[in-house]
């Protein structure tokens, strides 16, 4: 794609993702991830990495392409190119963009092996230019997409034969996650200065739920360890994950079978993946591709 391709494709992404916001249909998880930058340091960096080598069962990426869609803060991609791996981020998100570049700025500047657009998943034409990919990452992007599986089989398709794709998507509860979606739709309905009290509002009965808990338990410590160790969890910050959910619109969600169903039916099998008690959260599967495109793969 020639740069002014690239430039146009960008403008009009960011007026499209400008307007959804506008319209109160889009969560701006790029303005959540610009306060998440504040708080980055090289632990929760690490702790990015050894979640990438955990899940994708390698020890680096050297020699391999890492497309990152969705990158959010840029965190993964960060990770990935510290592995070694050549990266490619993009996202619909204009401040989440913006972060990406940031991170690239502070410690990959002018680097020629990881590149950052703007772009939709959703934008066959856009996703197709990019080629295949070794591994294929996007963990809790495409179920925001207002698209998920049409979201699922463009990022699907750009996975290399014998390349990877790392997926997360939230899981399938029911009658449970229907509600959630009202929540978050509402949220993102409300003037700005209402945003905050309403998630705080709307995450107290779990956080007592959590609290009450512990102290049942006779280790009330427990609860505020939960929040100061939360980093351990993919090198993230409880609150800003708390505003990403309570927010995240917009929202749909997929059970492990429906997903393992959908990637068998285009070539796919499953090498590693976290469902058990996830509730409202994220199932995370990484799946295998067994005929597609070369890349470069080991």
């Amino acid at each position: 794609m020639s740069a002014l391709t690239t430039s146009v494709n960008e403008n009009e992404t960011a007026l499209n993702h400008a307007g959804e916001v506008a319209r109160g249909e889009r969560f701006e998880f790029g303005k959540n991830w610009n306060a998440f930058l504040a708080v980055l340091d090289d632990d929760r960096i690490a702790r990015a990495e050894r979640s990438l080598q955990e899940m994708l069962e390698v020890d680096d990426l050297a020699g391999r392409t890492f497309l990152d869609i969705g990158s959010g803060s840029g965190l993964f991609s960060l990770g990935a190119r510290r592995l070694g791996a050549r990266v490619h981020s993009f996202d619909f998100d204009s401040d989440s963009v913006a972060c990406t570049r940031e991170l690239r700025r502070r410690y990959f500047a002018n680097d020629g092996d990881w590149t950052v657009e703007q772009g939709s998943v959703l934008d066959a034409a856009y996703v197709e230019s990019l080629g295949a990919f070794d591994i294929v990452y996007s963990w809790g992007v495409l179920h925001h997409t207002g698209d998920m599986w049409r979201a699922l089989g463009n990022a699907g398709d750009r996975v290399a034969a014998d390349g990877k794709l790392f997926i997360a998507i939230y899981n399938d509860t029911g009658s449970q996650a229907e509600r959630w979606k009202t929540i978050k739709r509402t949220y993102c309905r409300l003037p700005s200065f209402l945003k905050k009290p309403f998630a705080v509002m709307v995450s107290v009965p779990d956080e007592l739920k959590r609290l009450l808990s512990s102290l049942l338990r006779g280790r009330p410590l427990e609860y505020f360890s939960h929040w100061r160790n939360y980093r351990n969890a993919r090198g993230m910050n409880r609150w800003h994950d708390i505003i990403d959910w309570v927010g995240g619109y917009p929202y749909e969600v997929a059970g492990p079978s429906a997903l393992f169903d959908f990637f068998k039916a285009r070539g796919f099998t499953v090498t590693a993946m976290k469902c058990d008690n996830v509730g409202l959260g994220c199932n995370e599967m990484v799946f295998r591709r067994t005929d597609g495109p070369k890349g470069i793969v080991d």
